[in-house]
């Protein structure tokens, strides 16, 4: 992410330049029940994908943490917004 700096009152301050993607290669667009996903905070349609362990305290507790059920989350290749599936 690229830094520049500003003067705003005499104060310097840093503000982020953040790229319009983030370029990951197996983004793609995402249909779920029968619609395409689309960002809600920047509306874009290219999304990666990634499974997250679906912690809970009883399993943790008796360290069965690998017997949780999993998510597929879709990571908007913009800003980053995260979509939660549970697995079907």
């Amino acid at each position: 992410m690229q830094k520049i700096s500003k003067l705003c009152g005499g104060v310097p301050q840093m503000l982020s330049m953040r790229p319009t993607s983030m370029g990951r290669r197996d983004a793609k667009e995402v249909a779920k029940a029968g619609k395409n996903l689309k960002c809600p905070v920047c509306e874009h349609d290219r999304f990666w994908s990634r499974r997250t362990l679906m912690n809970t305290r009883a399993f943790t507790w008796f360290e069965l943490d690998w017997a949780n059920r999993t998510a597929v989350n879709y990571v908007c290749d913009r800003c980053g917004y995260i979509f939660w599936f549970f697995e079907e």
